[in-house]
């Protein structure tokens, strides 16, 4: 970070150690657990929610200039909105990719629902072509794998949305902060993107080598948590992390950590017991809570909180919860400091599985309940995805851990010689491999009294650099491996709040409709 910037920074620390008390208060009518706990900054409460499977370019790259065609959602940028790193005239009239018909076209809102494209480690990188991002026609959707009612088109992959259809988001640009140098922690998958995030590491499993799945003893591909630790584990493999993630940091039985209250809240995690065991939900997905790939965060049960006021600490659930239970933390006092939000599969934005209307709705729903709790007025909410579903994204990302594996590597091969052939950069001896990053570029918002007005974030970042600021914000050190991404880390998204503003949460509000994503009373 800039200098400049580390001493503004400062100066609004210094502001708030001066004035800052807490708010919010518990069912003791104490102040809750959360704020007790010293933080680097103003932030007492941080909320992330994690969505599924889209690049920046498929939400922000045409941002802030939205068609407006009659009948959807208006959206109008104002005046002063700053230019992003998006769509030119060339990408979007003359770009590279090698197709026919293969320039970013517009989807319309009713166009909402499309098929799933291909998001593989290989297929990613292949797709980049070392830098020249010109093959992503490779990761496109298959009309055979498509659902009924799914949108598809032989160039689906090029396509992206504008704020007729992303209107929420887009309105949350205009008054919060988001980043366009935001990148997935390597190419590849949901569990590789949900495990980055709460560890910062894909190497240490209990399988050295699974084909198509792990590999030098790194996750390459989706995998599930072994029935040690998940009574619904899903398909083979199965698997557990060796490692320490930031729950450990926290605390929890295995490691006492600092005692931060924290919380991973999974709308499908809802399950009934049956002989002791759990029996879940159709739509339930393992991959959705990346604490239950280890043994000290596991709650292979998925056992409720014993009480209303044990959310976020440690007892039989183990800080593992369904979406009611975040409701209700929010709504009697009990938000753990930090919460890792996950939405029901039908919510998350993923292609085939959910929309991005629906994700939407799923958004504002819940930032509207906090913009009206008490916690608001020292809270942080981030919004990121967990990988980029394989859209197209025009940025080649910077390659900070290279991996030579010649079965799974191939950023600086042709797509011709695909699968692989070895190559994404030269990495260190001894480095682990199969953890070629960073990858493709994510849409990143952050909402927050303190986050800067209509303000878009350049500084290099990565999912991990969520696990960073948690890091920070806390005082809890590193995880400890020197080649966890935690500490790979290049910047950090304290540049995207600024802690010398005026107090007071409830001016900073937005209130948007659900389901058009427009402001809907409350606007500051």
């Amino acid at each position: 970070m800039r200098r400049v910037t580390w001493i503004a920074v400062l100066v609004g620390l210094l502001c708030w150690n001066l004035s800052y008390s807490p708010l919010a208060l518990g069912n003791d009518g104490q102040p809750d657990k959360a704020e007790r706990f010293k933080t680097a900054t103003p932030i007492k409460h941080l909320v992330v929610i994690f969505d599924e499977n889209n690049s920046f370019d498929h939400y922000f790259g045409a941002y802030p200039v939205a068609a407006n065609p009659p009948g959807e959602p208006p959206f109008y940028a104002a005046p002063n909105t700053p230019s992003i790193n998006g769509f030119t005239a060339t990408l979007l009239n003359n770009n590279p990719n090698k197709a026919t018909a293969s320039n970013p076209f517009r989807l319309d809102r009713s166009q909402a629902a499309t098929c799933d494209n291909d998001n593989h480690y290989t297929d990613e990188q292949t797709a980049a072509n070392g830098g020249l991002m010109d093959a992503f026609l490779l990761t496109n959707a298959t009309e055979s794998s498509c659902d009924p009612g799914d949108y598809f088109a032989a160039n689906l992959v090029m396509g992206y949305y504008d704020g007729n259809t992303v209107t929420a988001l887009w309105n949350y640009a205009q008054h919060f902060a988001i980043s366009d140098n935001f990148f997935d922690t390597e190419f590849g998958t949901t569990v590789m993107g949900h495990l980055n995030l709460i560890s910062g590491e894909t190497h240490g499993t209990d399988s050295t080598n699974v084909k198509g799945k792990i590999a030098n003893g790194s996750v390459v591909a989706n995998v599930d948590p072994e029935a040690a630790n998940e009574d619904c584990p899903g398909s083979s493999p199965n698997v557990t992390m060796t490692g320490k993630n930031v729950g450990d940091l926290m605390g929890d039985a295995a490691y006492p950590g600092k005692g931060i209250t924290w919380g991973w809240f999974y709308a499908d995690f809802t399950a009934t017991l049956s002989d002791g065991k759990a029996v879940c939900t159709a739509i339930y997905n393992p991959h959705y809570d990346p604490f239950q790939y280890y043994a000290s965060t596991a709650n292979p049960h998925h056992l409720p909180a014993s009480n209303a006021g044990a959310i976020g600490t440690t007892d039989q659930a183990n800080h593992q919860y369904d979406l009611n239970t975040f409701s209700e933390a929010v709504t009697n006092g009990s938000l753990p400091a930090v919460s890792f939000v996950k939405f029901s599969v039908p919510d998350t934005g993923h292609p085939q599985d959910s929309s991005p209307l629906a994700e939407q709705t799923a958004l504002v729903t819940t930032i509207n309940q906090l913009m009206s709790s008490p916690f608001w007025n020292d809270m942080a909410i981030v919004i990121a995805w967990d990988d980029s579903d394989g859209w197209y994204d025009h940025v080649m990302p910077p390659i900070i851990n290279p991996s030579n594996d010649p079965s799974n590597d191939a950023l600086l091969g042709s797509p011709s010689n695909s699968p692989a052939n070895g190559n994404c950069g030269t990495p260190a001896a001894g480095a682990y491999l199969d953890r070629c990053g960073f990858g493709v570029r994510l849409p990143f918002v952050v909402i927050s009294p303190f986050a800067k007005q209509n303000y878009v974030d350049h500084s290099l970042n990565d999912t991990t650099s969520i696990l960073r600021f948690i890091e920070y914000n806390w005082g809890l050190g590193t995880l400890g491996d020197p080649q966890s991404f935690d500490v790979l880390a290049s910047g950090s998204i304290v540049g995207m709040f600024d802690f010398g503003q005026v107090f007071g949460g409830e001016g900073r509000a937005l209130f948007l409709d659900p389901s058009t994503g427009e402001p809907a009373g409350g606007r500051w």
